[in-house]
């Protein structure tokens, strides 16, 4: 670069020489002939080609002008190379002083002479590290996770604490779109609302069956820790992103990109997103008003708004007659026992929970639902709604018209699958949700468990279940599988439901009306309530998985069938406790206990067998039915 520098001014001073050297005198009274090279020659003479020879005559003239030249083009490259010089150092402090500023918390620190010569004392080198290590969390919270987990409920927790009991050390993100840390959902429509409490709203602290109080939440935040802290965490821990929702999910890369724009690289992953509550289209169709003033029920958020929401108006009207929609409508009516509360109920099937219960105790249970102050309307379609004169009113497709203030719809729950696409994962066609086998497994390092899992029953085929104890159940085996057990799905898991402290179910298996089934019934006593059963358990919720062990059934005895005691009564009148058998291929794939409690590992070993029965009446004796 300074070679090319001196040589252009020599090369311009040599042309200016040519130009001008006929007007220069000789002292032999000639002009200077042939006293200086032409450009072209110069190249020859440096090339070693050319054959011209050097002038005669006096030089003295010929080595000023070099000199003169020489001169000029040293001094030109010096202040060139000085001013380069300068530019270069002033660079060199400009980036070092933008990148300490931008790096200052990760800078490293040196031997105590560095830390002298920079101005710091060498007892800030703690406080250095501990900066650092505090950074490094952060960036690996937002950046990689062992374990992730979508979602933020039941079958989240169950796998996180199946993952942490398998492997103490390990490092467990949940990603909740809720605001809440992971809760259990049944109080909402049940315990809740019978709380004297008059802030259980706030608190969501309520009182078992048995007396006991406890909160929906399954552990305190003190129990979890925070994203900051938890990859940089001595014994690892589980920890909870709230209000973020993963948008986009790479199964190649093992990445998975939240809503902010954050992305995230995992190990092993869990979809345990749940599902959202169905609407009816007659309400999504009428306008703004009527969905303001429309509930669909599913979340601490929803309670709280319907709570506060039911002590200021009239009427409710519920839309329903499944499991939500009866137990919301036996809670609200008590409460509305001392607020004067109208509560309504409609529903298509000719009584309370038809889809699951025979005709006969479906029509029992409506008739109970409505001595809890209910107005149940059965055989109700609703064809379109309207708001007005600040009223909503409800048309059904038998020219039926019901005026109310607000509405709950209870009419199903429908998988959140928006994952799918991205991750290049499949649906069910028939059930719904994420197609997993029987380990739950849907891809590699990737699982589904909860209601969003479409899974294998190796004993009653593929199913979808939407329970709190599968929730239970599949998280736990998801999160085991997580952690290299290769367990299949075998376990089954059970459902229950309450109308009221008085009246309540346990079912597992296929429980569908539309199947044969054999009803097996007796009277009850005070004790066969779920308020007697949760006071003599000492449980609240009837979920035997979830404070406790699964209970292995596979080394249970099979039951021992009585063949000499006469076949039990069945009272049509009077349901007052009893077994209900479902049948397909005269084979029982499900079983519901009526006001009977505590009697699940039994049903779960007659399924489990899958046997066919020649007389179900002595079965039924196996559950201990005529007990006093």
């Amino acid at each position: 670069m300074a070679a090319r520098r001196m040589f252009a001014p020599g090369l311009l001073a040599a042309r200016f020489f040519n130009q001008v050297r006929p007007r220069l005198p000789s002292r032999k009274g000639f002009i200077l002939n042939r006293s200086l090279l032409t450009p072209q020659q110069t190249f020859r003479c440096s090339g070693g080609t050319s054959n011209y020879s050097q002038p005669k005559g006096d030089g003295s003239l010929y080595a000023l002008v070099v000199g003169i030249t020489a001169l000029g083009a040293g001094v030109y490259v010096y202040i060139t190379l000085r001013k380069d010089r300068d530019r270069f150092k002033e660079r060199i402090v400009s980036l070092s002083t933008s990148f300490e500023g931008k790096h200052e918390d990760l800078k490293t620190t040196g031997s105590k002479e560095d830390a002298t010569q920079t101005g710091e004392k060498a007892e800030s080198q703690g406080e250095i590290e501990t900066s650092q290590l505090k950074a490094s969390a952060t960036s690996a919270v937002l950046t990689h996770v062992p374990y992730i987990l979508i979602g933020g409920g039941t079958a989240s927790f169950a796998a996180a604490r199946s993952i942490r009991a398998r492997d103490p050390g390990s490092r467990v993100l949940i990603i909740s779109d809720e605001l809440d840390l992971p809760y259990m959902r049944p109080p909402l429509s049940k315990e809740l609302w019978f709380s004297d409490d008059p802030d259980v709203s706030e608190t969501l602290r309520f009182k078992q069956w048995n007396g006991k109080e406890r909160s929906i939440f399954f552990q305190p935040s003190s129990f979890y820790v925070s994203p900051e802290e938890l990859m940089s965490s001595e014994h690892g821990g589980v920890s909870v992103l709230t209000g973020k929702k993963v948008v986009h999910m790479d199964v190649r890369e093992n990445k998975v990109k939240l809503d902010d724009g954050t992305l995230i690289s995992y190990e092993k992953c869990l979809i345990a997103t749940g599902g959202t509550p169905r609407n009816l289209p007659s309400i999504e169709r009428a306008g703004e008003n009527v969905m303001q003033r429309t509930t669909l029920f599913r979340r601490v958020s929803d309670f709280r708004s319907l709570s506060n929401l039911s002590s200021s108006i009239d009427s409710i009207t519920i839309i329903g007659g499944g499991f939500l929609g009866s137990e919301l409508a036996c809670a609200l009516a008590r409460k509305g026992r001392q607020t004067g509360l109208e509560v309504i109920q409609m529903f298509p099937e000719s009584g309370n929970m038809g889809k699951v219960l025979p005709e006969y105790l479906s029509h029992w249970t409506t008739e109970k639902v409505r001595g809890e102050g209910v107005n149940v309307m059965s055989d109700a379609v609703v064809k379109f709604v309207s708001y007005q004169n600040g009223k909503l009113n409800i048309s059904l497709k038998d020219g039926r018209q019901v005026q109310t203030d607000h509405i709950v719809a209870a009419v199903g729950l429908e998988p959140n699958t928006e994952l799918a696409k991205s991750a290049g994962l499949e649906l069910d066609g028939d059930f719904g949700g994420y197609r997993v086998n029987a380990e739950l497994q849907a891809r590699n390092n990737v699982w589904v468990a909860g209601d969003a899992a479409c899974f294998y029953d190796i004993k009653l085929g593929r199913r979808r279940v939407e329970h709190h104890d599968h929730a239970v159940v599949s998280g736990r085996l998801a999160g085991e599988n997580m952690t290299g057990a290769a367990k299949p799905y075998w376990h089954q898991s059970m459902f229950w439901s309450d109308l009221g402290p008085d009246v309540g179910y346990e079912a597992i298996g296929i429980v569908d009306s539309s199947l044969p089934t054999v009803g097996v019934f007796t009277r009850a006593t005070e004790k066969d309530t779920p308020k007697s059963a949760a006071e003599l358990s000492g449980t609240g919720i009837r979920s035997e998985s979830d404070t406790g062990e699964i209970i292995q059934t596979e080394n249970t005895p099979s039951p021992v069938l009585p063949q000499s005691s006469p076949p039990s009564t069945q009272q049509k009148e009077t349901y007052g406790k009893g077994v209900v058998f479902y049948l397909r291929d005269n084979i029982v794939v499900g079983i519901l206990l009526w006001n009977i409690f505590n009697r699940m590992p039994i049903a779960r070993k007659i399924i489990k067998d899958g046997e066919e029965h020649s007389d179900l009446n002595e079965v039924a004796k196996l559950f201990n039915i005529h007990e006093e």
